[in-house]
């Protein structure tokens, strides 16, 4: 259960993303740098290492969402999702990213949706793994979002959808951005863009502004409607 806007700008660009999970679950850590294959990345983590998003030095950003929408699980042995991430956020390309993604064990990898924004060659690139096949698709570079919901992915994704294309027109800047992902129009719920339910709701959201030379990531803990902790990690960006 998840949000991802991107923004795109002439030089660099915004994304933003509330990560949706069930309130039992473990609280996420702030971001911290690693370094992954001789490049420096940053990223919040799970408790156990995973995570969901990462930005590298070469201003790359993975995002990584689950899809409800293919119904069927794996049974027992499986790896984490967010393992998924943690395995190519060096990645500065797609064809690092697929090389990456090659070398998985997917098979023991339940559904997911991964977004890889790659400013260096300016690609959107989404990868859809249905427990069978594999697919890319490449996107535009133009301002877009991607949703995922357990509770009910269709309806999440048309209202979610519709409060975006309503806002879109004055996309652009991170004070716009914020807004959406705090937003509970069109009422509060399971289907709003700062999502809550009784059993489960928005617990962070992660900002990610790339420009020419440096990366921003900030890492709100909690609903971003509420009053939350904001950490701020920088990372300057090498071009070769």
């Amino acid at each position: 259960m998840c949000t991802v806007t991107f923004i795109a700008r002439q030089k660099g660009y915004c994304l933003g993303m509330n990560r949706d999970e069930k309130l039992t679950r473990p609280t996420g850590l702030p971001p911290n740098k690693r370094n992954v294959n001789g490049r420096a990345v940053l990223c919040p983590s799970e408790p156990g290492g995973g995570t969901w998003i990462a930005v590298n030095d070469h201003g790359a950003t993975l995002a990584l969402i689950n899809w409800y929408s293919i119904t069927a699980r794996l049974g027992s042995k499986t790896v984490s999702r967010g393992e998924v991430i943690n395995s190519m956020s060096a990645a500065i390309s797609p064809d690092f990213a697929d090389t990456a993604l090659a070398g998985l064990p997917l098979n023991r990898i339940n559904s997911f949706r991964l977004i890889g924004v790659f400013p260096v060659t300016g690609e959107i690139v989404e990868w859809r793994w249905n427990l069978k096949q594999l697919i890319r698709k490449n996107h535009r570079w133009k301002s877009q979002q991607w949703i995922s919901s357990g509770f009910d992915e269709p309806t999440a994704q048309r209202v979610r959808g519709k409060a975006f294309l309503r806002a879109a027109n004055s996309a652009g800047n991170r004070d716009w951005l914020r807004r959406l992902h705090r937003s509970h129009s069109p009422h509060h719920g399971p289907f709003s863009t700062c999502m809550h339910r009784a059993d489960a709701g928005t617990v962070s959201y992660t900002e990610v502004t790339v420009s020419l030379r440096q990366a921003t990531l900030r890492y709100h803990a909690g609903a971003p409607c509420q009053s939350s902790t904001c950490s701020i990690q920088l990372l300057r960006l090498r071009h070769r």
